[in-house]
């Protein structure tokens, strides 16, 4: 895997979602890969987007998700910080995204990231110099 990637909240849902086996199963395989290479990257708000994901549309019990949430720790955390929101502000703007997405943008730039993986963008998008890769289509 080239360089840093940047995972989407997605990612980490689907590693929990046995409805969806296919995507659970490529979803533990790149947590696994990311992990042992460290060069897996997250931030606080996709942090805070798996556990509602988690809680509210797997009904994942909030004590478990919080524990999952301590596994997360083994990546590298983007903290969102008020410069960051302002730089989503732009992102957004300059980029006809909504506001989270470009603060996904954002955070996976800041950390260097050359890769985002995810299914909610376009894939082979390019912004910021974060190249989008929707993982589940590969």
């Amino acid at each position: 895997m080239p360089g840093k990637i940047f995972l989407d909240a997605n990612i980490l849902v689907y590693a929990q979602d046995e409805a969806a086996p296919k995507k659970q199963q490529r979803s533990r395989k790149l947590l696994a890969e990311l992990i042992a290479t460290g060069d897996g990257v997250l931030s606080t708000q996709v942090l805070q987007e798996y556990y509602v994901a988690a809680t509210r549309k797997l009904g994942v019990a909030p004590l478990a998700a919080k524990a999952v949430l301590k596994t997360f720790a083994a990546f590298e955390i983007v903290q969102v910080t008020p410069a960051l929101v302002q730089e989503a502000v732009d992102c957004s703007i300059l980029n006809q995204l909504s506001f989270w997405d470009a603060l996904i943008i954002v955070a996976a730039d800041a950390a260097g990231c050359t890769m985002l993986y995810s299914e909610d963008f376009n894939p082979g998008q390019m912004i910021l110099g974060v190249k989008v890769v929707n993982p589940y289509k590969t």
